[in-house]
């Protein structure tokens, strides 16, 4: 018996990723009249991970996981087709079409694709960290920062992106321990003499993060181990910043479209990437600072310059 052919469907845009960059790009292309799907495993994205909001204007205070109903809620508002729990396999263009399969053998097409498929913090991978993510451990110190005043916390990452943390926590924090797992710290000169010159900014190098503790409900220390005396200790403290980079969500697009040594897209300031009709937005491109307001502002930008393009005649 002959299987039947799968249908593909046809669309005018087509988002891959449902964060707050991909949910703001299908709002955008609805509201100009355009048949648009988004395609995603989970509506939110990384969002769904975040403990709490406090810097998204106008809403004082609300839960990724919050956001996460509230972007579905939006997106149910347009007539947006939401095709949610699907994992895009396959990235082609033929004949300006782009045409994303995905696992299940589902197939959609559209002359214009949005990339908003976001980024992952990089993880230790150490017994208790995936336990207590949004419950002591955590990535983001703009964001969670606030959650551990007057508290002590860990970074763990001597990059300039944990030297920074370890700056910017500073400021809210009672104490601020650098563990970095080289000799020396990689962050910029100027980054460490800053952290340095803080009294409650402590560094300590060769080191290597073994465990997260919790007492069930929060994390209460962790296990570190020098890497010279291979001496394992029990540090105490009440929260864990996670600061050894993002992995960009852009291994099915590398081979299509330029980008950067760390995965990044490579777009201009309205969106565009390499190849005409696909666009990208949010924590997946190189766009400087990763937070979700910047990634909405990004996602309208992508959907406004393909609509643009489209009125043009140039996304083929």
């Amino acid at each position: 018996m002959e299987l039947e052919a799968v249908e593909t469907k046809e669309y005018d845009v087509l988002v891959a990723g449902a964060g707050p960059a991909g949910a703001t790009a299908a709002i955008y292309s609805a509201r100009k009249g355009l048949k648009v799907a988004i395609i995603a495993e989970r509506i939110g994205g990384q969002v769904n991970e975040t403990m709490g909001i406090e810097n998204l204007i106008s809403v004082p205070q609300t839960t990724g996981k919050q956001l996460a109903q509230d972007l579905k809620k939006h997106l149910a508002e347009y007539h947006i087709d939401i095709l949610e729990n699907r994992r895009i396999e396959k990235v082609e263009v033929a004949e300006g079409m782009k045409v994303l399969s995905v696992k299940g053998g589902e197939t959609y097409k559209a002359p214009v694709l949005i990339i908003a498929t976001g980024a992952n913090w990089r993880k230790l991978n150490v017994p208790g960290e995936e336990k207590y993510i949004g419950h002591g451990v955590a990535f983001c110190p703009h964001c969670d920062g606030p959650f551990y005043k007057d508290k002590e916390v860990a970074v763990i990452g001597g990059g300039n992106s944990g030297v920074e943390a370890a700056i910017d926590l500073a400021g809210v924090c009672s104490k601020v321990t650098v563990f970095e797992f080289m000799d020396t710290l990689k962050a910029d000169t100027v980054l460490q003499e800053k952290a340095k010159s803080l009294p409650n900014v402590d560094i300590i190098t060769n080191t290597q993060t073994v465990e997260v503790l919790g007492n069930g409900d929060k994390v209460v220390g962790l296990i570190k181990k020098d890497r010279s005396s291979e001496k394992e200790e029990i540090f105490a403290l009440d929260g864990i910043f996670v600061q050894i980079g993002l992995t960009a969500n852009s291994t099915l697009f590398k081979e299509l479209l330029e980008t950067n040594r760390m995965g990044e897209i490579l777009t201009d300031k309205n969106g565009r990437t390499s190849v005409k009709g696909i666009y990208a937005a949010g924590d997946v491109t190189d766009v400087s600072y990763k937070q979700i307001v910047i990634a909405m502002g990004e996602g309208a930008k992508a959907a406004l310059a393909a609509f643009e393009d489209r009125m043009r005649g140039t996304i083929y």
